[in-house]
């Protein structure tokens, strides 16, 4: 009975969350055979940014390598941004519209083997951000001195809000230059390191270029009256440059409150392997929203507060002992720009990783103890309304849950490899054997399993698809406890370590009652609160 009633719940669990999309949702969110047959290789984006009228205009340079040979190229661009022209060899080309789709359809032969490129020209006044960094596009704003301030964030929506590009997360560009033109007396910070500045009678262009792999999301133009410093960082691979763009007025606050990012190094190149873009350096740049994790170019806002806007969202004080944004999207850097889901359903690899790198950094510098409260505590925000994986090929993102229930099931994890070391090295094995790659939540699960030596399958099962906590139900009888998991999926069977008397048990409850005979006063028992179940005592 108890596994068919787990059954129907699971089913009811996921079925209740069914959404309805439409062919933009797919569009947008899957591998089209306009995108399948060719490799993105490199983008050269120029840019020119006109903060009075809110107004973009410029280019974007694809280059592709061929797969299989076609005539039309998906090129995505939101409205109310327009594509003025597409050029192939100096050639115009013909353009079909279908809403942020735009079908271009190439005169050249492609063949197999070969590398080609386009040039998209566009302008228009971009999508202003309602909420950045959660509702993006442009944010507008003005600094204390009525500077202008200006940003972009495009997680989700796509970073086809502000640039044309293959606006799906599979295929990553190998390398990018991005070029900013902006008013004279004001100054761009993108991505990868500065290359040139050129001065103009009325503006200044800045020429940046990333030499790693780099997801459309990451690229970032962040504008106004920086001044900056910086230190150099002795790191795993060397020497690593460390960059900090700050607004005038804030300097003196900003070279206090960064101290923060070299603790933050220190500690994920501990447990995450070495910094993945030594190339092209880390920065932290000031913006007018929250923060957001772009590539080698961290956006800040948090207002040089400790936690996350001076709060603490785990509630038991360890999370004002750190800058929620500098250790929190830093640590997106190895889970989410290392490591990228292919698929925005999985954006737990991103969230749930970078959110458990939170406790690691207090595990590194403050110990087990704090580590272990804080992420226990960060279980008072979790909601489970619907499942952590969202719907496949339609860009559609799982819960919010995938925060704080997802560095809980693998704080849980962790207990159950049951080897600190060991575990280290599947971190830091998860940032080298995946290095710059595009991942599946698959991926993922089956090689925490391998590397551990764990039957995990139905422990993901559990905690990514379902709403269902796993609730251990037991009860004393002399010296014997019956012991037995409900709510859980078919074949969990999750082992649980258990303490009478101070001193540690394994037990490894499965849906049917079993029984263990243990001296000592069964009275203490207590479930090791680091496994995230919710446990219940029957007659």
């Amino acid at each position: 009975m108890k596994t068919i009633y787990s059954i129907l719940l699971f089913t009811l669990t996921t079925s209740a969350f069914c959404q309805t999309f439409t062919e933009q949702d797919t569009l947008r969110g899957s591998i089209t055979p306009e995108r399948a047959w060719w490799d993105l290789t490199y983008y050269d984006l120029n840019v020119e940014v006109k903060p009075d009228e809110k107004f973009i205009s410029g280019s974007n340079t694809i280059r592709y390598k061929v797969l299989e040979e076609n005539e039309v190229m998906q090129i995505d661009l939101q409205p109310p941004l327009k594509i003025q022209s597409v050029t192939q060899d100096g050639k115009v080309l013909k353009i079909s519209d279908q809403g942020n789709a735009h079908f271009v359809q190439l005169q050249k032969k492609q063949r197999k083997g070969a590398t080609n490129e386009i040039v998209v020209y566009y302008s228009g006044h971009p999508k202003e951000a309602v909420r950045a960094p959660w509702d993006g596009g442009f944010s507008w704003a003005e600094d204390a001195q009525g500077n202008p301030f200006v940003a972009t964030s495009c997680q989700g929506l796509g970073a086809s809000v502000w640039w044309p590009n293959k606006d799906h997360m599979y295929d990553e560009v190998d390398s990018m230059a991005i070029s900013v033109t902006v008013p004279k007396g004001l100054m761009d910070v993108s991505n990868g390191r500065l290359r040139n500045v050129q001065e103009y009678s009325n503006t200044t262009t800045y020429d940046w270029y990333v030499s790693n792999p780099i997801n459309n999301y990451g690229v970032n133009v962040n504008i106004g009256d920086y001044v900056h410093f910086g230190e150099k960082y002795s790191g795993e691979k060397g020497t690593l440059d460390m960059d900090y763009y700050v607004l005038k007025d804030d300097l003196e606050k900003a070279k206090e409150h960064f101290k923060d990012a070299p603790l933050m190094m220190e500690a994920f190149e501990y447990w995450f392997g070495p910094y993945p873009f030594y190339e092209d350096g880390y920065k932290l740049v000031q913006v007018p929203y929250l923060g957001m994790e772009h590539q080698s170019s961290i956006t800040y806002g948090n207002h040089f507060k400790k936690g996350y806007l001076g709060r603490d969202l785990s509630g038991t004080g360890w999370g004002l002992k750190f800058d929620f944004i500098i250790i929190h999207e830093s640590g997106h850097e190895w889970f989410a720009n290392n490591i990228t889901y292919k698929d925005i359903a999985d954006m737990w690899v991103h969230e749930g990783f970078t959110s458990y790198s939170e406790n690691l950094y207090l595990d590194y510098h403050f110990g087990k103890k704090a580590a272990e409260d804080y992420v226990i505590g960060l279980r008072q925000n979790i909601r489970n309304d619907r499942p952590i994986i969202g719907t496949y090929n339609v860009n559609n993102e799982g819960s919010g849950d995938m925060y704080y229930k997802g560095s809980n099931m693998l704080h849980t994890i962790r207990q159950l490899v049951d080897d600190d070391e060991k575990w280290r090295l599947i971190l830091r094995g998860l940032n080298k054997d995946f290095y710059h790659q595009t991942v599946t939540t698959q991926q993922i699960e089956n090689y925490i399993s391998e590397k551990s030596g764990l039957d995990l399958k139905s422990v993901f099962e559990q905690y990514l698809r379902t709403i269902m906590i796993p609730v251990l139900e037991y009860k004393i009888d002399g010296n014997t406890v019956n012991y037995r998991y409900t709510n859980i999926v078919e074949g969990f069977k999750m082992p649980l370590r258990i303490f009478i008397d101070d001193r540690p048990y394994w037990i490894t409850p499965t849906w049917e009652w079993q029984s263990k005979s243990i001296k000592g006063n069964l009275a203490t028992l207590n479930v090791d609160r680091n496994f995230y179940i919710d446990v219940h005592t029957t007659q």
